[in-house]
């Protein structure tokens, strides 16, 4: 949502439309991000739609149960271990879960009211309950504004002698593309498991 407030606050200072092309897929978070722009296209074989959320994990008590496994978690506060996948699902730690999602699903079902407002060809609880599709039914359901790639839909729009300027990441040496610390004098190995720490907890809520 950050990103999407940004870009139109933006958007608003320099009195500019925002146009989102889709290639392959914008899904979930994707078409969030999407929903920015004024108007979106997307490719006849792109996924659009996923408007929901989803949280996913192991439970992975059972088997250090039986592999004896003893794993040892010290925390403060009562609340701070939460889902762990090496314990027994606990009812109240789905509840609050639930509630969680509950309030993320309904953030996300509003900024496509707004950001779609009067394009949408379909009710919410076709569109907005996690289903996806190709581009020409998104475009039929109202969740895109139409069908091309960028250079065919800009020139359409702006003449042939528009031009286009790319922006892409700075290429790296092969070197360091095989080997990620290449460049550095030492792995810094707590960053590496802080990251994989992260990640971990992030994939909690399917993030």
């Amino acid at each position: 949502s950050l990103i999407s407030k940004l870009i139109r606050d933006l958007a608003a200072e320099k009195n500019m439309p925002v146009y989102v092309f889709i290639e392959d897929v914008a899904a979930s978070g994707g078409y969030w991000l999407s929903c920015m722009g004024d108007e979106i296209y997307a490719q006849e074989t792109s996924i659009v739609g996923s408007i929901g959320v989803i949280s996913s994990g192991f439970g992975l008590d059972e088997f250090i149960a039986k592999h004896d496994v003893t794993r040892r978690v010290h925390t403060s506060g009562r609340d701070k271990s939460f889902l762990d996948p090496f314990k027994p699902e606990k009812a109240e730690d789905v509840s609050r879960l639930k509630d969680i999602q509950r309030k993320m699903h309904e953030s996300f079902k509003e900024w496509v009211r707004e950001r779609r407002a009067g394009k949408l060809n379909a009710g919410e609880n076709e569109l907005m309950e996690g289903a996806f599709w190709t581009g020409g039914d998104a475009l039929a359901h109202g969740l895109i504004d139409g069908i091309g790639d960028v250079v065919s839909v800009m020139k359409e729009k702006f003449g042939e002698e528009i031009s286009f300027v790319e922006c892409t990441p700075e290429k790296k040496g092969l070197l360091s593309a095989i080997l990620p610390f290449a460049g550095e004098s030492r792995m810094d190995i707590g960053a590496v498991i802080e990251a994989a720490e992260e990640k971990s907890v992030w994939g909690r809520f399917g993030l």
